[in-house]
């Protein structure tokens, strides 16, 4: 059985420990538009499925940026956040090709741990501004 650097064995099913590093982390946007019947052609579960097998991730209410269903975004983990990454928000995610290129790069450690590769940059968003509490 093939060990992780930190010596345990990969079909291990203990929960990670302190010691384990933290890997990035999808979100992914299944609201009013993203992950509906209004994008069409597009396996929406087969998508989350996909990514869970890269990295964990979370499904969300609306990130409002519904212009741009489907949203996915990565989130760096400790090691990218400590190099400096920010989480990278992509839009228009509704072919199985662009869901590959996020998985393999979440896989490969996501945001400041692994280049982005180039045609993700056809996919990058703008976040959206944060609204003043009320």
């Amino acid at each position: 059985m093939p060990a992780t650097p930190t010596g345990r064995k990969t079909d291990d099913k203990r929960p990670a420990t302190a010691t384990d590093p933290v890997p990035c982390r999808i979100v992914v946007c299944r609201d009013c538009c993203c992950g509906s019947p209004k994008v069409t052609g597009v396996d929406h579960a087969a998508q989350i499925v996909r990514l869970r097998a890269a990295a964990p991730v979370r499904v969300s209410d609306c990130l409002d940026v519904c212009e741009h269903a489907n949203v996915i975004v990565v989130q760096p983990s400790a090691e990218g956040r400590a190099a400096g990454a920010r989480p990278v928000w992509l839009g228009l995610v509704n072919d199985p090709d662009a869901t590959e290129d996020i998985a393999a790069w979440a896989h490969a450690g996501g945001p400041g741990v692994a280049p982005r590769p180039d045609i993700l940059d056809l996919y990058a968003i703008t976040p959206p501004r944060r609204r003043p509490a009320s």
